[in-house]
């Protein structure tokens, strides 16, 4: 266990954010890639030693805005940065996490995506290549003006169609089953983290999907038909409109608390409660299949009464490495025992070990 103390403001969400970027490819704060650069530098390095299976590995990912991401391993590149995906595994719980609860259907939406490429590095190219089709067929809809397109103009919706459906499935595929795995983790991590037996659920909603998502290992095949005639039976909308209104990017992960949305229903400490137990369900369920990820707790303390900041100490405690951040270093449970580290302006400093 290892704890960031230091006021607001200096930088201790940066070393979270720099490792789980390692890990996901990605920031946990939504906005652009020209945020995570210094103000008038031209672009971020990110520079770490990962052990794994006993062997140590650097890694080296250079975020240079507007030009993409380019990384390295022991000195030598890879051609592609996701080529370092799978080498650090991390899971990070950070304020911002409440929209995981409160906040719009994209935020699950991307919670389950970023855990998918997590689990299955190359769910990545999958989720790129569905967002790549969606803007190719969305731009043919618009140029359309309104009209159903005739003649070619109708082939290539078809084709469009055709490629939007099979790329969907292969999101859905992944995204159903890991909804599957994740549920029960969830409600049991609510429980231990609340310190209550209230039943907390998660499930995928899907306009298009409707029975299929019960189907507990539903055919690519299948899902892929049930997008394909829903563009078909709404294309005249679509048209009109402009848009694709119908795929996986429309979709919601559904969670209640005493089966009741927990979006609108749940208290600020029961979404919080929630928000917590999907981080540390997607850390369990990873550490379930392979080696066990960093838990990254970013001020989690600080909106907790003593006996959850207790359900949280242990539930951290437990994990192989945990870096936890606080203001105050009394927001820290007494029992948690930590290497403590100062951090200030540009430096960070041991402290004794509590």
């Amino acid at each position: 266990m290892t704890a960031l103390v230091g006021p607001n403001g200096v930088g201790k969400t940066n070393l979270l954010e720099a490792v789980g970027y390692l890990a996901t490819l990605g920031s946990h704060r939504p906005g652009q890639e020209a945020a995570l650069v210094r103000a008038g530098a031209d672009a971020a390095v990110i520079r770490a030693a990962a052990v794994r299976s006993g062997r140590t590995m650097l890694l080296e990912l250079e975020i240079r805005p507007g030009n993409g991401v380019r990384g390295r391993v022991n000195r030598a590149s890879v051609p592609r940065s996701r080529d370092l995906l799978g080498i650090v595994r991390a899971v990070l719980f950070a304020p911002e996490d409440l929209a995981l609860v409160r906040g719009d259907p994209e935020e699950r939406r991307r919670f389950l995506d970023t855990l998918a490429v997590q689990r299955l590095p190359r769910y990545l190219a999958v989720r790129q290549d569905y967002e790549r089709i969606l803007r190719q067929r969305n731009t043919l809809l618009r140029s359309a003006g309104g009209r159903l397109p005739a003649g070619t103009g109708l082939a290539t919706l078809d084709v469009w169609d055709d490629k939007l459906a099979a790329a969907g499935a292969e999101l859905w595929v992944e995204r159903l089953r890991l909804v599957r795995l994740l549920s029960p983790l969830v409600e049991r991590s609510y429980q231990e983290l609340a310190a209550c037996s209230e039943p907390v659920g998660v499930a995928y909603a899907s306009a298009v999907l409707g029975d299929v998502v019960a189907d507990p290992d539903p055919e690519p095949s299948v899902l892929a038909r049930a997008l394909r005639d829903r563009l078909i039976s709404g294309r005249a909308r679509e048209v009109e409109r402009g848009v694709t209104l119908s795929g996986p990017h429309r979709d919601d992960l559904v969670l209640s608390v005493q089966e009741l949305p927990a979006r609108t229903h749940a208290s600020h400490g029961e979404a919080w409660s929630l928000a917590l137990a999907l981080r540390v369900a997607s850390h369990r369920l990873l550490a379930a299949e392979g080696e066990e990820p960093v838990l990254l707790l970013d001020d989690v303390f600080a909106e907790l009464d003593r006996k959850r900041r207790e359900q949280v100490a242990a539930v951290a405690a437990n994990a192989e490495q945990a870096i936890v951040t606080t203001a105050v270093a009394e927001e820290l449970p007494s029992h948690l025992r930590a290497s403590m580290f100062h951090v200030e302006p540009g430096s960070i400093r041991a402290a004794e070990t509590t």
